[in-house]
Formats: C-alpha cells, structure tokens, sequence
C-alpha cells in the first residue's frame, strides 16, 4: 500500500489516541511489525503559540518511521502553519482529525464539528494541502447522522483537493465508542474513491482485520483500543493476512514488552512524569494474566524506573513460580 509516496511493507496502522499513542507506544508498536504510527492529536493552536507541551508530542526517533502526525483546530491558517512546522520537523505525513467527538474537541469547532461545515471543512483541506509537500490524510467518522452521506461528500471532497488517504471511523459523532461500527460505510467509501481508504473501528483480534479487509475492499486497517497494552496484534495480522495461523504471544513476549514500554517512558519523559503514567499503564499488559489485580496494585506507587523494573521482575517470578508448583 503507498500513501503519496510512502510505502508501507503491511497494511497496519496505529491510531493516533490521545495519551496512548505517544513515542514508547509506537515504539512497541513498530516493533511488532505495524507498518505506520500516528502521534496523538496534537493541536494546532497549542503548536503554533509555542506551548512546549504540545511541542513534546512531536518528540520523535529514526526507529519510528514513517510517522504521521495528526493535527487537531477549526481555523484553516492554524492549522496550514501547524501542518509546515510538523512537516519541517520531519514528519513523514500530516493527518487532520475529522473525528473526534470529545466535547471540548467539539466546543472548539475541530474534530467531527468540521464535518458539520463542509466550507469550512474545504477551507482547512485547501489551506494545509497548500502548505505542505509531503502526503496528507484525514481521519473522520460517519458524520452527525447514521447514513453516512457526510463521511460520503467529506471523502470526495478531500480526494478532489489533494488528500492522498482518508481514514473511516463508521460511528457518528453522538455514538462515541457506543454500539457497532458500520463497516457497511468503509466499502461505500472505498467504492466511491480512487485514494486509499483505511478501515478502523471494531477490530479487536487478527480474524477481524482480515474480515474487515474482505468485507469492506479497504486498502488498510487502523487499530486503536486493541492494541493498548498488546502491540502484538500487529503481527498478527501481518499473519493472517498472509496465510499463516496467528503468534500467540507467550508469557515472555508480554513481559518484554512491558519492560521495554516501561524503560522507553523513563527515557522519552523522565522519571518522575513517567512512574505518573505507568503507575496505570503497566497494568495494561497484565491484561488476563493470573494476579494481574495484585500487580495493578503493587505498581500504584511507584517512584522510580528502578522500582517498576522490581515490580515487573517480581511479578514476572511470581508466575513462574506458581506454574512451577501447579
């Protein structure tokens, strides 16, 4: 699959998710054989006005690429000079947010709200497109209303100015996370377009990447929720996509990738902030492990790299343990 110029080995994406899909999640992710990472959104107006926080989520490594940085705001000449710092920085593609329904996202007039203005949505697509030479996506959702016809004319809308993959959420902006994907909507995308069209929404294991990619004729396939926590999913794919019946992770793997996520947060936003966030994301990976609630609470207060690296190991020889003597 090729996104303008870039080639991708698999059809696998990451997610950009907000406070998930930063630098160690993309990392885990790259390493499982995830072909393209999204950052997590990062707001133009915060880029643009210098704020360092937002600066810090373009915190980027060779390892990582392609990467594709998504952008989120409502005022096209923001987010047309956004767009030119993140392709100076070094992205290798800008993606705009046409889809998140968070209410503050929505106050702000950016998100899903774009797909309720579709002059101001042409707008942004005109001005970014504009902007930068390197390849240019969007990722939106149905729209407002179950039919899908927004997602429909925003598609065409953005094939018509430049954009060279759109990516298809098929939930409306009221669902959220609520009820079922209407994969029904990705192969009409995909029908109505020529550029590429990334499904997303609803896959939770490999089966279902490769039903979704059959059902639907999509070039690709995002992965958001099920990938927290199990980067292996990615593989996975590649394996069913490919013939061959899917790697189970063993035990091993899944503390391996635990060490590494833990060790690259420690690295990426130092001690402190990062014992913050892993004191709640270590847990992640314990998902369905025996003791995985005595783990969730052994790390709750963590205070060092060290500490988590301790933790880890003893949680680790717990379970060795108790297979030795079952």
């Amino acid at each position: 699959m090729k996104i303008g110029a870039i080639v991708l080995a698999h059809p696998t994406l990451l997610a950009p998710l907000a406070g998930i899909s930063n630098l160690p999640m993309r990392l885990l992710a790259k390493a499982a054989g995830c072909a393209l990472v999204y950052t997590e959104m990062v707001s133009a107006n915060g880029l643009v006005h210098g704020s360092a926080k937002t600066q810090q989520l373009l915190d980027s490594v060779p390892e990582e690429r392609p990467l594709a940085v998504q952008l989120f705001g409502g005022d096209a000449a923001l987010l047309a000079e956004a767009a030119r710092q993140v392709a100076t920085a070094g992205a290798d593609i800008v993606d705009l947010n046409f889809g998140c329904a968070v209410k503050k996202i929505l106050k702000s007039g950016s998100g899903v709200a774009l797909m309720a203005d579709l002059q101001l949505a042409e707008r942004v697509l005109r001005a970014v497109r504009r902007a930068v030479d390197i390849p240019l996506t969007i990722k939106m959702r149905s729209g407002w209303e179950p039919s899908g016809s927004e997602a429909l004319t925003l598609g065409r809308l953005a094939q018509d100015r430049g954009v060279d993959a759109v990516a298809l959420h098929p939930r409306t902006a009221r669902q959220g996370f609520a009820g079922r994907a209407d994969w029904t909507l990705i192969a009409r995308l995909k029908a109505a377009l020529s550029i590429p069209v990334i499904g997303n929404g609803d896959i939770t294991s490999a089966e279902d990447a490769a039903r979704m990619m059959a059902q639907t004729g999509c070039d690709a396939v995002m992965i958001g929720r099920a990938a927290i926590g199990n980067p292996f999913i990615f593989s996975q794919i590649t394996d069913v996509l490919e013939g061959r019946a899917p790697q189970i992770p063993t035990t091993a793997d899944r503390f391996r990738a635990m060490r590494a996520y833990a060790a690259a947060t420690v690295t990426h936003l130092g001690a402190s902030s990062a014992c913050f966030m892993l004191r709640n994301q270590l847990g992640w990976f314990a998902k369905g492990l025996p003791q995985a609630s005595q783990f969730r609470a052994a790390i709750h207060t963590i205070a060092s790299g060290d500490e988590a690296r301790l933790r880890i190991d003893a949680y680790e020889a717990s379970l060795a343990e108790t297979d030795r003597c079952s």
